[in-house]
């Protein structure tokens, strides 16, 4: 009861970590223009993202225009494209490896091994694809933070963090918590699988010396 609650979570979890993967990848609001000093032109938002940079006027109109070439974007940009799409495709491959493994739970007892190898597979890449994720999220985050509080960059230049870090951050920690609840639940079936191996040679090992006993008793009794 408690490995197939642990399962359904994990599942659950992955699967929103996942969906905001994609999301994340594809949204444009990684960099924000921001309103300091001369720069207050606020009826005039410029989202800047991985595949595209769009600029949106006074809540009404919104024109995007996807990057003319790879080189256009600066060196975390280009960096988080590529983990981040590496990131999808890890957190889809887990999330495929772990509904194997959720189809394999009414399986027989030899299969307890084989469905933990498979539950211990996608906790790995659950935790994998997190980190994955994490890396270019924060690193775009520390570069704009940087050049916000550089006086040699320009202000009409400065960027503040948009929504798609913070989705990215809450994508990350559901695909770690996810790897992690998957890995758990392998803990569980190793524990469970040791006990079921236990008992069996228990009872056979009970079942040899009764069976020598009555034996020895049969041979006594012939002799007598």
């Amino acid at each position: 009861m408690v490995s197939g609650a642990l399962q359904i979570a994990g599942l659950l979890v992955g699967g929103i970590g996942m969906i905001g993967t994609f999301a994340v990848t594809g949204m444009p609001q990684w960099r924000v223009s921001a309103f300091i000093e001369n720069n207050i032109i606020v009826f005039e938002t410029i989202w800047e993202g991985l595949w595209m940079h769009c600029v949106r006027q006074a809540n009404i109109r919104m024109q995007c225009k996807v990057y003319d070439s790879v080189l256009a974007l600066s060196p975390d940009l280009q960096a988080s494209r590529g983990l981040m799409c590496a990131g999808s495709v890890l957190s889809l491959l887990a999330f495929m490896v772990a509904v194997i493994g959720m189809k394999c739970t009414q399986c027989v007892q030899s299969s307890w091994q084989a469905k933990g190898y498979i539950i211990l597979t996608a906790g790995l890449l659950f935790l994998l694809s997190g980190a994955v994720e994490l890396i270019p999220v924060c690193w775009v985050a520390n570069t704009i933070i940087s050049d916000f509080y550089n006086p040699m960059v320009n202000v009409a230049q400065k960027r503040e963090l948009g929504e798609a870090l913070y989705l990215g951050w809450v994508a990350a920690f559901c695909l770690i918590a996810a790897g992690a609840i998957f890995c758990c639940f392998c803990r569980c079936c190793e524990k469970t699988r040791r006990y079921g191996y236990s008992a069996p040679t228990h009872y056979s090992t009970h079942s040899q010396n009764l069976h020598k006993t009555t034996e020895n008793s049969y041979s006594r009794s012939q002799y007598v």
